[in-house]
């Protein structure tokens, strides 16, 4: 399909993979899709911000060379009423790299979520929420700065798969007849159905991210949320199976549990990650009464739909969770949160969201002197207490500004200049500490 609407900047170059590792030239273009309501206000800070850090941290020597996608209510006004036109589609997989504002989901009825459609038919099945605390953050908890987290939910299967049927339609009651009648399952008429698929294949590639991803940043274990007790050949099955790529594919970086305790006396040795699980909802207790001791936790595609959400409220709110769909290259970063429409156009809200996914996009990129200098930065803009209306209306002597003014300050911070090394060496000691305290 020829291209109507897209633009490829003529001074970047694409993202490339070479022996299944991302190859990023000083010059890629990233796809950025603005999305609907808040998503234009923004998605203009963070662009400010992500360029700063860059021209910052690598003295003007890469730049990101932006090209704008389009879907939801943008792309329908592009292409004739298309909320998710082919050629964004063929863009995102193209560019390998993007980023995208909150896109409209509608409740019980109209088009089907746009989040959902994108991560399936790009095969996007790993949905990655890191979620950690930074000083200064409202937070509900006592001591918040204990989390510190990385969330691998699986993106394809599950109940997010949409198989189901409405109550009383033709197809509701072929199944029903079939689950009746052949299959001897006993519930009550006329329900709505939905089936729920979990399969080895899904599973299995989706914990072996996440222990790849753990192995690769030196994290202490991987946790595997299910609900196995009473579903046992779904969640119980994605638990087995999850076992089995750490035995079968890991087994010289990986222990269980059980091997922690009866071979090692409960001291981890050094090189390896503990592989252990939890029933599902056992595990948000565990976050709120001991949540130092999760490290990644790789779960199913509803298991981590609550569990990123409530995980996030603990460190300050959805209004500063970042997020990614990634897939075997292709990653596609996004804020978490909603459209907010009554907030659209006023310049008003937290674009930590989607900084920080910005973030995370950096690091995939391999970009981590420009990621640390925002993460770094933006404690200090808090320390200050100049927020967004949401912060300030939980901090005692805060000056509330927009979110074009938040990134202003943000920015000022980050060209004042930090000392990566001496803080990055602060950080280090003080998880190394936490860790044996542990």
């Amino acid at each position: 399909m020829a291209v109507t609407q897209l633009n490829y900047p003529v001074d970047g170059s694409k993202i490339t993979i070479k022996d299944n590792q991302l190859i990023v030239p000083d010059n890629p273009i990233l796809g950025y899709i603005k999305g609907d309501g808040i998503g234009p206000d923004i998605m203009h800070a963070c662009l400010r911000i992500w360029d700063a850090a860059i021209k910052k941290a690598y003295d003007g020597q890469r730049k990101i060379h932006w090209m704008e996608l389009f879907m939801g209510e943008a792309a329908a006004e592009k292409y004739n009423g298309n909320i998710f036109p082919d050629e964004t589609r063929n863009a995102l997989q193209e560019l390998i790299v993007s980023i995208k504002g909150p896109l409209t989901t509608p409740v019980g009825g109209g088009f089907r979520s746009l989040n959902v459609t994108l991560r399936q038919e790009l095969d996007l099945y790993a949905c990655v929420r890191p979620v950690r605390y930074y000083e200064g953050v409202p937070s509900p908890l006592c001591h918040p700065e204990l989390i510190d987290v990385v969330i691998f939910r699986e993106n394809t299967e599950d109940v997010y798969a949409g198989i189901e049927y409405q109550s009383g339609s033709p197809e509701m009651r072929k199944v029903e007849k079939f689950l009746k009648e052949e299959m001897g399952a006993t519930f009550f008429d006329d329900a709505g159905l939905g089936i729920k698929p979990i399969s080895p294949f899904g599973s299995k590639r989706l914990v072996r991210k996440a222990i790849q991803y753990a192995i690769k940043n030196k994290r202490e274990s991987v946790t595997l949320v299910h609900k196995g007790n009473i579903m046992k050949y779904t969640e119980g099955a994605f638990r087995n199976w999850g076992y089995e790529v750490a035995r079968e594919e890991f087994g010289d970086y990986t222990i269980t549990e059980e091997e922690l305790y009866s071979q090692y006396g409960g001291k981890q040795p050094e090189g390896k990650i503990v592989i252990k699980d939890r029933i599902a909802d056992i595990i948000f207790q565990l976050m709120l009464l001991r949540p130092n001791e999760f490290d990644v936790i790789a779960t199913m595609n509803l298991n981590g739909d609550y569990l990123s959400d409530a995980i996030a409220a603990e460190v300050g709110g959805m209004g500063i969770a970042p997020g990614a769909n990634i897939g075997d290259h292709v990653a596609v970063f996004e804020a978490t949160h909603g459209t907010a429409p009554k907030y659209a156009n006023l310049d008003k809200v937290n674009p930590g969201s989607l900084l920080f996914s910005g973030v995370d996009m950096l690091e995939y990129m391999g970009w981590i002197r420009a990621a640390d200098l925002i993460t770094l930065a933006y404690p200090k803009v808090i320390a200050k207490k100049i927020v967004t209306y949401d912060f300030a209306r939980q901090m005692t002597g805060a000056k509330e500004v927009s979110t074009s003014g938040f990134a202003d300050e943000l920015i000022s911070e980050i060209e004042k200049g930090i000392d990566l090394s001496a803080l990055r060496k602060e950080r280090k000691a003080a998880i190394e500490q936490e860790r044996n305290d542990l």
